[in-house]
C-alpha cells in the first residue's frame, strides 16, 4: 500500500497508462516469455545452442524481476531507469542471438520488445518529471 501510494503521487506524463493495464499485459508478455525461455533452455540443454545465445535471456529475466523490487520496493526512479534499459538490450541481444536458430522466437518477442521499448520511455519520462 505504501508503494503504491507512492507512485501514485508522482508526477506522470498525460499519456502514462491506467494501473489496472498493467496486468493483463504483463499476464501476456509473461506467456510469450515462458514459451520463449523455455524453448531456448530446452535448445542449451540438448547442445542445439551455445551458451552466449541463452545468455540474453537469462540476463534478461534478472533485469524484468529486478525492476518491481527496485521501483517499488527502493523507490528508486534512476536505478529503474538503469534497470529497464537493461531489460531493454538484454530483450535485444536475446532477440538477435536466437534469431538464426529459432525465428519464430525472435517474432514472439515483438510484443514484449514494444511494451518495454514503451516502458522505457514511461519510466525516463517519470524519472526526468520527478527529479
Amino acid at each position: 500500500m505504501n508503494s503504491y501510494n507512492w507512485y501514485s503521487q508522482l508526477i506522470k506524463p498525460i499519456w502514462s497508462p491506467p494501473a489496472w493495464i498493467f496486468g493483463p499485459v504483463w499476464t501476456f508478455l509473461y506467456i510469450l516469455i515462458a514459451v520463449s525461455f523455455g524453448k531456448v533452455l530446452l535448445m542449451f540443454l540438448k547442445k542445439q545452442i551455445p551458451f552466449l545465445v541463452i545468455l540474453p535471456f537469462i540476463l534478461n529475466l534478472v533485469f524484468n524481476f529486478s525492476f518491481t523490487p527496485i521501483q517499488f520496493g527502493l523507490k528508486n526512479n534512476l536505478l529503474a531507469v538503469v534497470d529497464i534499459l537493461l531489460v531493454f538490450g538484454t530483450l535485444a541481444w536475446a532477440m538477435i542471438a536466437i534469431h538464426p536458430h529459432a525465428k519464430w522466437i525472435t517474432y514472439i518477442q515483438i510484443p514484449y520488445l514494444i511494451w518495454v521499448s514503451f516502458a522505457t520511455v514511461l519510466q525516463l519520462t517519470i524519472t526526468y518529471l520527478n527529479r
